[in-house]
């Protein structure tokens, strides 16, 4: 039983261990008790909260330290959010109102400012969707016999390419172009756009075939890019400053890099009910990220697009921060979600 002497120790503990990453002894708890206790009763409640896993001395005449499950403990029960104040509200949402019509630059842009504002690093994950669809595809033109060629698909990711073209684009090619664009690419998952499908547009393009030929094969790089999922990772770097991670630092920037092991992770995690859930250390499913933080959280956009914003981070980070901002990062994401999907429903 952790009763309220052994509560305020173990947060003492974990508060002291955050914020300066040394082990905490007796001494320094009877200064930052806010009543009078012996060192030996000190000690004593540091043995019993040892014996239930809370802590952990890592040298015989050393304090103690805050495990993973006195970590779990502070969160759930101790901590106390820290306020953000609205000069920092207001700059986030306005930083997230920019690209509010597109999901994609949307999350990266999240990704972005979670790193910025806990020193973690921060990622989203767009996640592939077989029934994904090409909505529409416009050609514009860039001038030197240069066009960019956009895309976009049900799920609402946009995609974008500037083409070197052999020939002017003259009234004829833009007619030819939409032709064979909305006889055969519009409505097509993106799954099966492929050469094969270029190769048909034959019939439709004759004499002009060559020239739509390298905005057709782009098209089908975009598709293909699309149709497959994107992690994003911002800040990885500011690991580099997480002492906690020691020397697995290189093996976690490894796995980053690597990209595959995180999406696999997330996708576990967007098959469960799960809208958000925070991860500490050995609860993390991943061996190589098992000394670190994870925090996920999904969401459902478009035509019923699934995409996790998150952050990843040592065990010892400040959690009454951090977890403020993520959370309130996270919220406006949802709120500007929400809206547009609300915004669709009506259309449809």
């Amino acid at each position: 039983m952790i009763n309220e002497r052994r509560t305020a120790i173990l947060n003492i503990i974990v508060e002291q261990y955050i914020k300066t990453g040394e082990p905490i002894g007796s001494k320094t708890l009877c200064l930052l008790l806010p009543y009078s206790v012996s060192s030996a009763t000190i000690r004593n409640e540091m043995a019993y909260l040892t014996e239930l896993g809370f802590l952990e001395q890592r040298h015989t005449s050393g304090g103690r330290v805050p495990t993973r499950l006195a970590y779990r403990y502070y969160v759930d029960n101790l901590m106390q959010e820290k306020e953000i104040n609205d000069y920092n509200k207001n700059l986030i949402f306005e930083s997230l109102s920019v690209n509010a019509g597109d999901p994609e630059r949307l999350l990266a842009d999240a990704a972005k400012l979670i790193s910025r504002y806990t020193n973690c690093a921060g990622f989203c994950c767009m996640l592939d969707d077989s029934l994904d669809c090409i909505q529409g595809v416009d050609l514009i033109p860039a001038g030197n016999n240069k066009a960019m060629i956009v895309m976009l698909t049900l799920g609402s990711k946009i995609k974008s390419s500037l083409v070197n073209l052999p020939c002017r684009l003259d009234d004829e090619f833009r007619y030819i172009f939409y032709e064979v664009i909305n006889r055969l690419f519009v409505g097509k998952p993106l799954i099966q756009v492929n050469t094969a499908l270029v190769q048909s547009s034959l019939l439709i393009a004759r004499h002009r075939t060559f020239d739509l030929l390298p905005v057709l094969t782009s098209l089908c790089a975009l598709c293909k890019e699309a149709s497959q999922s994107k992690l994003t990772i911002e800040g990885e770097t500011n690991l580099l400053s997480h002492d906690e991670l020691g020397g697995d630092i290189y093996k976690l920037l490894s796995v980053l890099a690597d990209k595959k092991k995180i999406i696999s992770m997330i996708k576990d995690f967007t098959s469960s009910s799960t809208k958000s859930a925070m991860l500490i250390g050995e609860e993390n499913p991943l061996y190589d990220i098992k000394n670190t933080t994870t925090v996920l959280s999904k969401f459902t956009y478009g035509n019923n697009q699934q995409a996790v914003l998150g952050m990843l981070g040592s065990t010892r980070i400040d959690y009454p921060a951090v977890l403020a901002y993520v959370k309130y990062i996270i919220s406006v994401v949802d709120n500007i979600l929400e809206v547009q999907n609300g915004e669709r429903k009506e259309k449809a």
